[in-house]
């Protein structure tokens, strides 16, 4: 009874320690094939050796490209008759925004009348003095006073007409405010029937052209020496977390914030659709090369089961193999490989889950 004993433990022993050698070091399944159907929606993707990245994570915001902002102030003072837009609002170059009647514009207005008048009075006295001249009554001196009269007249009615192009000035002492630029109104300080003073020092309106925008995104002291530019960035916002707006690092402020304790790097982003708004806040992934290479493989083809990944081998359709890796790294779309695969092996990318369930359950 000893004996049967002690070999039936044996045998339950080397039966365990089987089972739990074919779970840690799945073998390929030869009885395994893909069907054609399986086969057609399967992709691999080839392991390649690459020079292997990080990925730091921060906080910042997205706001309006400085060179395509522009702060709209008043040429005038008086009293606010119409606002024509609202914040938020999409303006294009030249439309009026405001309307203002004013006093100043009113003076422009009589330097105007007093030009044209002076401009005639000058030009008669030309024609006089000619006839003169032509009758011999005058000197050709007293003629070439007279055109410089006219000149003169002729560029101070000149000066005025230009004023009144970039003032926009109306019949009636009304100014108008107009887009210097296609763009969307960010900031709005003015409303109808307010009294805008002469001395006024702030800007009505901010607008900005938003086909491109920055994130700026603030870097931590530790991360400062990591921070290059050019290198690569990601930008998701709570607005759009599934949607990904890629840029590099253009410009980084070499000064830090005496108050966040962080210094700024700037990304500029293309904003299709103007879906990126000025002070969304911005989650901001900026990634740069280590100094070594690794096997790498897009993070999709990894199985992660019972505390362990796995990848799928792919030799053909009768020949595919459940293999253990260790992952060094996962960088976005990439995961990198310590051990447990070689270069130009192919890994599935699709359907590896299925695959995998099939050949270890």
């Amino acid at each position: 009874m000893k004996h049967t004993l002690i070999i039936g433990i044996a045998i339950v022993s080397l039966s365990l320690t089987g089972c739990k050698k074919e779970v840690e070091n799945p073998q390929t399944n030869t009885s395994f094939a893909l069907s054609d159907s399986m086969l057609k929606t399967t992709s691999t993707a080839t392991a390649e050796k690459q020079t292997v990245k990080n990925e730091l994570s921060f906080y910042g915001k997205i706001t309006a490209d400085n060179n395509k902002l522009i702060d709209v102030y008043p040429l005038v003072g008086g009293n606010v008759i119409k606002v024509n837009v609202e914040l938020g609002d999409y303006v294009k170059k030249g439309q009026v925004l405001a309307t203002i009647k004013s006093t100043d514009v009113a003076d422009f207005e009589k330097q105007s009348i007093d030009a044209k008048s002076d401009l005639l009075v000058a030009k008669n006295n030309l024609k006089v003095a000619q006839e003169l001249f032509d009758g011999k009554l005058n000197s050709e001196s007293d003629v070439l006073q007279a055109k410089a009269e006219v000149n003169k007249a002729q560029s101070q009615l000149s000066k005025i007409q230009e004023t009144y192009k970039i003032y926009n000035i109306k019949a009636g002492s009304i100014y108008e405010v107009t887009a210097p630029i296609s763009g969307f109104i960010i900031q709005k300080s003015i409303n109808q029937d307010m009294l805008l003073r002469s001395d006024r020092s702030e800007n009505i309106f901010d607008i900005a052209e938003i086909s491109e925008v920055w994130a700026m995104a603030n870097i931590n002291e530790i991360d400062i020496n990591k921070i290059k530019l050019g290198i690569d960035a990601s930008v998701t916002t709570l607005s759009y977390p599934d949607k990904v707006f890629k840029g590099k690092v253009d410009k980084i402020f070499n000064v830090i914030d005496p108050e966040t304790k962080a210094m700024q790097a700037r990304i500029k982003l293309q904003n299709p659709g103007f879906l990126l708004k000025p002070d969304m806040n911005a989650n901001i992934k900026l990634s740069y090369n280590e100094n070594e290479s690794m096997i790498a493989i897009p993070s999709n083809a990894i199985v992660f089961d019972k505390s362990k990944n796995f990848v799928m081998i792919f030799k053909d359709r009768h020949n595919i193999e459940t293999r253990q890796v260790e992952v060094y790294r996962v960088v976005g779309d990439t995961t990198y490989i310590s051990s447990g695969l070689k270069e130009n092996e192919k890994v599935i990318t699709n359907n590896q889950l299925f695959i995998y369930r099939a050949l270890n359950d």
